[in-house]
């Protein structure tokens, strides 16, 4: 059940009525105390008072700046939920929050109200409500954070504590964002954590390391100027490079890990509103917000009681991380923080704009991805990156607005490793494994290169191109020992119930499967490999819950072997199938040319 059906999401009081849409299936759920938050029975890594609070807490995100110029009605829940979780006397206690605890995440939320809304969660409090909930707070200060954006949170409950002369620790507070400012590399990018940890570059970088920045510059810049003109500096900067991952319908590449906060995806846009910061116009600033958070909140991500589910484009666990507890999903509300500003800000009174004119190809060497964009399918190429959050989210060749990608399944064998835009290898062909990681990785011109070691003895080069409205993908592989193969285009909407509706080509090196929603191939460029199409297991895709993949399978035996691929997806199932490939080899080189005669890449085991 979809509680925003009949919201048109286009004015300011469309998006307040948004929050109140989105808050109100959450009241019954509410423990007697009001401190605690139990929709479902699944559960999370952490205990289950910790994701009860993400209940409590994580929409406020969106209440909060609501609530600067605008009226809600649940503050009383709140606040009886805030005494109480806060009273070590009371039942429904939160607890302490020991080092590296997720109770420090919720803490942040808080912290913001007393910020930007202290009239109703402070000044409404006894004086001894107030120094219990200061208590709870300041623990944050006493524990060991995650060296990463979880440091941002320590700023946020401090400048919330500072803003009402509470008991803080400001020193503490600007150690941490000294920490902070230590993993910003250039050019608007940051990592989400130390440099040489190799931490990745995901979408913690504009809906937390930007967005928590914009705020700290927002409200603390008359004090603290130099450093919010260099959190204002970098988002500017990076405005320019992630509006590239955006379609025109408001979607936004899938990559990386935490992607059931969904329309958190917007919160980088609507940070740069609050903060004042339009490095593009501002009627554009607000179509690339406002569509995001319209194409959510038209896709089937609710329960039947109208509660955000776990899942992506759809309700499944089985993309999830660990730390995904029924309410993690709220964290989506940061996304309405345009909210806080004067309804005449500029803003508010532009009328959304389309994209501007964008490049069909461009290179983001920092994010380690060449983004690409061609008759309405918008994916990005992308080198592996280092994470434990589950290698598909990471190590994949290709990551798409309109196919998404999906996650290993529950079985070992064939086709269940999460192939698709990958490479599984397997030493006994039962049991398959994509990269979890790589190494030597580099980028050339629009050519990404890298190196994977699944196995000792075992090494894997490849070289990633584009060719719109293709992609080129070639392996040199050094073995061993026997090794099975398994190499997957986009993963396709199985669509409806018809069976007779789709079309699966699958001949000499060649396969094409063709949906009414659209089609996937991938072609053996040097035609020792077998076509087959591929039923994924159902619920591992991040945007369809059945879907099949385009596959090459082969067995190679000790010894080196250079493979190839053409790579092809389109929205549109009329797509011709019209690129031809030249391949040269000459002895440890590769040379690939379209159908133009043009290089598309070169590769050769002598310059490695």
């Amino acid at each position: 059940m979809n509680p925003l059906k009949e919201n048109p999401l286009r004015s300011r009081s469309d998006f307040e009525r948004a929050v109140e849409q989105l808050y109100e299936p959450l009241v019954p759920h509410f423990s007697d105390g009001k401190a605690r938050v139990r929709p479902t029975a699944t559960g999370a890594r952490f205990p289950p008072v910790s994701a009860e609070l993400e209940g409590f807490a994580r929409p406020l995100w969106g209440i909060v700046p609501l609530s600067v110029h605008s009226d809600f009605d649940h503050w009383s829940i709140l606040r009886t939920g805030l005494v109480n979780g806060t009273d070590p006397t009371h039942e429904e206690y939160w607890g302490t929050a020991d080092d590296y605890s997720q109770k420090h995440v919720e803490m942040a939320a808080i912290g913001l109200a007393l910020a930007l809304t202290p009239e109703n969660v402070w000044k409404p409090l006894s004086r001894n409500e107030r120094e219990q909930l200061v208590t709870w707070l300041n623990q944050i200060n006493e524990a060991e954070l995650y060296d990463c954006n979880w440091l941002f949170f320590r700023v946020m409950v401090n400048l919330g504590l500072r803003s009402v002369g509470a008991r803080h620790d400001w020193e503490f507070t600007q150690r941490s964002l000294d920490r902070l400012d230590s993993f910003y590399l250039s050019d608007g990018w940051y990592t989400d954590g130390p440099r040489d940890d190799q931490s990745p570059i995901d979408y913690y970088l504009p809906w937390a390391m930007h967005f928590y920045g914009l705020i700290y510059a927002t409200l603390i810049g008359d004090e603290d100027p130099e450093r919010a003109e260099a959190f204002r500096t970098r988002a500017e900067k990076f405005a320019t490079h992630h509006i590239h991952w955006f379609d025109e319908s408001g979607r936004a590449i899938p990559f990386g890990r935490s992607l059931t906060y969904r329309f958190a995806q917007a919160s980088f846009w609507g940070g740069l509103a609050f903060a004042g910061v339009n490095p593009l116009p501002w009627g554009v600033i607000r179509g690339l917000w406002a569509r995001n958070i319209r194409w959510w909140l038209r896709q089937p991500i609710f329960t039947d009681g109208g509660l955000l589910s776990v899942g992506y484009r759809y309700p499944t666990i089985k993309v999830s991380e660990t730390y995904n507890s029924p309410n993690s999903p709220y964290w989506a509300m940061k996304a309405f923080f345009p909210l806080a500003l004067e309804p005449n800000h500029p803003f508010w009174e532009s009328a959304e704009e389309p994209l501007p004119e964008l490049p069909d190809e461009i290179v983001q060497e920092e994010a380690g991805k060449v983004i690409l964009r061609d008759d309405g399918h918008l994916f990005g190429l992308s080198s592996a990156q280092d994470s434990v959050h589950g290698r598909e989210k990471y190590t994949k060749f290709a990551y798409s607005t309109e196919f998404g990608f999906s996650v290993a399944g529950r079985m070992p064998g064939k086709g269940n490793a999460g192939h698709d835009s990958a490479l599984a290898l397997s030493l006994d062909g039962d049991l398959y494994k994509i990269p979890a990681t790589a190494t030597s990785m580099d980028c050339d011109g629009t050519t990404l290169r890298s190196r994977w070691t699944p196995w000792d003895g075992v090494t894997v080069d490849t070289w990633l191109a584009p060719a719109l409205p293709w992609h080129v993908r070639v392996h040199r592989l050094q073995t061993d020992r026997p090794v099975y193969s398994e190499e997957g285009g986009f993963a396709l909407n199985q669509l409806g119930d018809d069976n007779s509706a789709f079309d699966h080509d699958t001949r000499d090196a060649t396969v094409v499967a063709r949906y009414p929603n659209g089609l996937s191939g991938i072609v053996d460029l040097f035609g020792d490999r077998t076509p087959v199409v591929v039923d994924e297991e159902p619920n591992t895709n991040l945007n369809h819950p059945r879907t099949v993949v385009p596959t090459l399978r082969g067995s190679h035996q000790p010894g080196e072997h250079w493979l190839a691929s053409g790579v092809i997806a389109s929205p549109n199932s009329e797509t011709a199938w019209n690129e031809g490939f030249e391949t040269r080899t000459n002895g440890d080189s590769v040379e690939i040319r379209n159908s133009a005669g043009k290089t598309v890449v070169q590769c050769s085991s002598s310059r490695l």
